[in-house]
C-alpha cells in the first residue's frame, strides 16, 4: 500500500474527522427534531444526515487523490477529489427536495411544537459544533489546496446559518403561536441548501473543466519566470490548470539559438525552484526554443 506524504495524511485525518463530527451533530439534531416535532428542525437534521454521506465521500476521495502518480495515472489521482465534490452537491439536492416534501405536508397541517426550550438548546450547541468544525476545514483546506475539504467546510457554514435561521424563527412560531412558520421555514432551508449545493457542484467543475489559475495567481507566476530567467529571452504560452492539490505549470522558454543546451538547463532548474517555492505541490514543463521562435508578446525575461 502507498504511504502518504505527511501533508496529505493530515489532510485524511481531518477527512476522517469530518465523519465523526457528523455523526455527533446528527444525533443531536435528530434529538431536537424528536423532542419538539418540527419539521424545520427535521429539515436541518436532515441535511446533516447528507453531510456524513458527503464526509464519507470526501474522505475516500482525498484518500485516493492523494495517491502518487503511477503507470496509469502519470499525472497523479489528484482529480479524484472533485467528483467528490459533484457527489456533494448532488446529496445536498437530494436533501433539500426531500425536505421541500416534507414541508409541503407540514404545511397543509402544521404540527404543534413542544419542548422549545430543550430542542433549541440542543440545536444552538449542535451548529456551534458545525461552526468549529467548518472554520477549522475552510481554513485547512484552502492552505493545503483541498477542494474536497473546502466544499466540506463551505457546505457546513451553510448549515450554521440555516440552524441558526430555523432556531430564530422557531422561536417567532413559539412567541407567536404562528406554526404555520414551521413549514415556511423549512422551504426557506431547502431553498438555501438547493443555492449551496449549485455553488458546491460549481465548484468542481472549474476543477474538472481545467480551469486556469485565479489572475492574481498567474501574475504572480509570471513574475516568478520574469526574476529567475536570466540569460533566456522570453517565455510564452505560459498555462496552467489544478488537479486536487497539485498545481500544473507550463510554458516555452526562449533562448538564444548558439545557448549550449547544459547552460539552459540550468536555467530552466532555476526557474523549476523558483515557482516549486512559489507554488507548493506544483508540476513544471518547461519546453525550451531558439530565439526565432520568440512571440514578443509572452513573459519578458528580466
Amino acid at each position: 500500500m502507498a504511504v502518504l506524504h505527511p501533508r496529505h495524511q493530515r489532510t485524511t485525518t481531518l477527512a476522517a474527522g469530518s465523519i465523526v463530527v457528523g455523526v455527533v451533530v446528527l444525533g443531536l439534531k435528530f434529538a431536537a427534531w424528536y423532542l419538539t416535532g418540527s419539521v424545520a428542525l427535521y429539515s436541518d437534521a436532515l441535511e446533516s444526515l447528507v453531510n456524513v454521506a458527503a464526509a464519507v465521500a470526501a474522505l475516500l476521495a482525498v484518500w485516493y487523490g492523494a495517491l502518487p502518480a503511477d503507470s496509469n495515472h502519470p499525472y497523479g489521482h489528484g482529480k479524484a477529489e472533485y467528483f467528490s465534490v459533484v457527489l456533494e452537491g448532488v446529496f445536498i439536492i437530494l436533501a433539500a427536495l426531500a425536505i421541500i416534501r416534507a414541508a409541503y405536508f407540514d404545511l397543509r397541517a402544521p404540527s404543534p411544537i413542544v419542548q422549545p426550550d430543550a430542542g433549541l438548546a440542543i440545536a444552538a450547541f449542535a451548529s456551534a459544533l458545525n461552526g468549529a468544525w467548518a472554520y477549522l476545514l475552510m481554513r485547512e483546506g484552502r492552505s493545503r489546496r483541498s477542494p474536497a475539504l473546502t466544499a466540506d467546510g463551505v457546505h457546513l457554514y451553510t448549515d450554521v446559518a440555516t440552524t441558526a435561521g430555523v432556531i430564530v424563527g422557531l422561536v417567532l412560531a413559539v412567541m407567536t403561536g404562528w406554526l404555520i412558520l414551521d413549514p415556511v421555514l423549512a422551504i426557506i432551508v431547502a431553498v438555501n441548501i438547493l443555492w449551496a449545493g449549485w455553488r458546491v457542484i460549481r465548484m468542481s467543475i472549474g476543477g474538472l473543466m481545467d480551469e486556469a489559475l485565479p489572475a492574481e495567481t498567474l501574475d504572480h507566476i509570471r513574475q516568478v519566470i520574469a526574476a529567475n530567467a536570466e540569460g533566456a529571452i522570453e517565455a510564452h504560452d505560459v498555462r496552467t490548470r489544478r488537479a486536487g492539490s497539485r498545481t500544473f505549470i507550463e510554458f516555452h522558454l526562449v533562448v538564444p539559438g548558439s545557448m549550449h543546451v547544459a547552460k539552459s538547463h540550468d536555467i530552466c532548474d532555476r526557474i523549476e525552484r523558483a515557482l516549486r517555492a512559489a507554488v507548493p505541490e506544483s508540476s513544471i514543463t518547461i519546453h525550451v526554443e531558439p530565439e526565432e521562435k520568440a512571440k514578443h508578446t509572452g513573459v519578458v525575461v528580466v
